[in-house]
């Protein structure tokens, strides 16, 4: 995947958690710390220059795993 690709997924992805996180009134303390770390692991890879395309990997399954545990919790 090229660069732009990815840079375009990782601002898309940033975009939509930043729209949830502003239109969602009723979240709770643990959504908004699960949402803001998934915010900051983006934000960060977005900014690392020279990253591998296995540590953008790592990156994004570590951060759709805390968006799992957003959407799945009681």
């Amino acid at each position: 995947m090229s660069r732009l690709k990815q840079n375009q997924i990782i601002d898309n992805a940033i975009q939509s958690i930043v729209t949830i996180t502003k239109s969602q009134c009723s979240l709770s303390e643990q959504d908004l710390i699960v949402l803001n770390e998934a915010l900051e692991r983006l934000q960060f890879l977005r900014r690392k220059k020279g990253r591998t395309n296995k540590q953008i990997q790592e990156e994004l399954a570590k951060t759709v795993k805390l968006l799992i545990k957003f959407f799945t919790q009681d």
